[in-house]
Parts: structure tokens; sequence; C-alpha cells
């Protein structure tokens, strides 16, 4: 074979990578995750129960023996002022356990990140990635106890109907947010800050009990707290009560989102490529 020729097979053997549209890049890492989780459903069932359990228990129990709020100038009872809470908080937590636990993991025991660098795949790619995994896993436990509000009837608004694109933009907010967070942790025992964090914003997010139960700068506080706004927001879709403070919550949440994303692939840069 002449010289020419084997340039020629060479060139034409030659394939040539080009880098995957966001969209496509996003796709593929869901995909995967897909894949990893499907035969781990349970884990998915686990994360459903817990607030159907708090709903059952305090919603109904301790509703029992408490008469109903208000909401917007609308007096509900304390299992319909529980419920839209706990599909906050469901959200809330499985976005924060699959960006969290999991990506952890990922970045520092298995290493796969940097084996996904190895491919046409960016920091931003994976970034993307994992925070829309994280988005879905904690929207699939909202979604579900979503269904369970509606069978019990719980739900007493058309408005309802965007409770699940609010769900949606929570396990956004606290997915890209919590793996941010998960970038400057050195071993295990930083979990344990995780949880200093994760139980009280689950417990004095005005979950249980309204906000106006606080006074002065702790009402201020809680207010500002991302699970509030996500716990109000779902309140008043579900109550039908919407107001200016929905649209407040909406881009409260949009921005975190968005700041978290932000975060994540620079951390990516700085801990995957230098």
């Amino acid at each position: 074979m002449t010289a020419p020729q084997t340039t020629q097979l060479l060139e034409s053997d030659t394939t040539q990578v080009h880098p995957l549209g966001p969209g496509a890049a996003t796709g593929l890492l869901v995909l995967r995750n897909y894949v990893v989780y499907r035969d781990a459903w349970k884990l998915f069932i686990t994360g459903f129960l817990e607030p159907v359990f708090y709903l059952l228990s305090i919603g109904i129990g301790v509703g029992a023996l408490v008469e109903g709020f208000e909401v917007g100038g609308k007096e509900v009872s304390y299992a319909t002022f529980v419920a839209p809470g706990m599909l906050a908080a469901s959200a809330f937590n499985g976005a924060l356990l699959d960006s969290t636990f999991n990506v952890f993991f990922k970045l520092k025991y298995t290493k796969l990140y940097d084996q996904m660098l190895a491919t046409p795949l960016s920091t931003g790619d994976i970034a993307r990635g994992e925070i829309a995994w994280g988005q879905l896993r904690g929207s699939s436990y909202a979604a579900m106890f979503l269904v369970v509000m509606l069978a019990m009837g719980l739900i007493e608004s058309w408005w309802a109907v965007l409770a699940l694109p609010a769900v949606l933009l929570i396990g956004f907010a606290f997915s890209a947010v919590c793996m941010a967070a998960t970038t400057w942790m050195r071993n295990f025992q930083d979990f344990d800050k995780i949880t200093l964090v994760q139980l009280p914003l689950f417990l004095f997010s005005a979950t249980f009990f309204p906000v106006d139960t606080y006074s002065g700068p702790v009402r201020w506080i809680v207010e500002c707290t991302p699970l509030y706004r996500g716990v109000v927001l779902c309140r008043e879709l579900t109550t039908g009560t919407v107001s200016v403070a929905s649209a407040v919550s909406v881009v409260y949440l949009l921005v975190m989102g968005v700041v978290g994303l932000m975060v994540v692939r620079r951390r990516l840069d700085t801990l995957l490529l230098t």
C-alpha cells in the first residue's frame, strides 16, 4: 500500500467527536440514572410513603383535635392546611437526598464525573443532568402525594393543576443548591450539617402551623427561607388563594435554582478540571 493510500485510509477511519447539545447531554444523564435506579424502585416507594404517614398521623390524627386555619381569608381544615406543606416537603426531601448523598459518592468515591469528562460531556452538562435527575426524583414523590391529596378530598381549587409545575420548581431549586453545597463536603461526617439544616426547615417553614404564630424578626427569617416559599406556593395553589405572593415565591425559587446551577458548574470546573 502506497503512502497516499495509507493516508487516505487513516483519514477515512478518523471519527470526529462533536460536543452534545445541552438538551441531549442532560437527557443522557437522566437516562443513565434511570437505568441505575429502575431496579431500586423501592427507594421511591419509601420516599413517597414518608409524607403520607405524616399526613395520616399529624394532618388527620392531630387534626381531629385542632380547628381549621385561615388561608388567604378562607377557612380550611387542618388536614387541608398540612397536606400542601407535605407536598412541598416531599419534593424538598427527594431533591436533597439525591443531590447530596448520591452526588458525593459519585464525586469522591466512584469518580464517575471524571470518567464522564473523558467523553464529549462538559461540567455544565453534568451539573444540568444531575440537577434534572434530583428534580425529577423529588417531583415524583410529590406527584404521587398529590394523587393521595386528590383521593382524600384535600384539594379545593382547580389552581391545583399548577401544583405539579410548582413542585418541579421546588425540586429544581433545592437540587441545584444542595448539589452546590455537596461540592464543598470532604467526608461523610459533613452530612451532619445537611441534617442540621434539613430538620429546622421542615419543622419551622409553616408546614404544620401558620407563620403568624411567630412574631417580629423570627417571622421575617422564616418567610425568607426557601422551603417556606415552596410550602406557601403549594398551599395557595391547592386552596385557591393565589395572590401576588405566589409570584414572589416563583421568582424566589427560580433565582435560587439558577444561582445554584451556576455555582455547581464553577465548582465542578475547579474540582475536576484543575
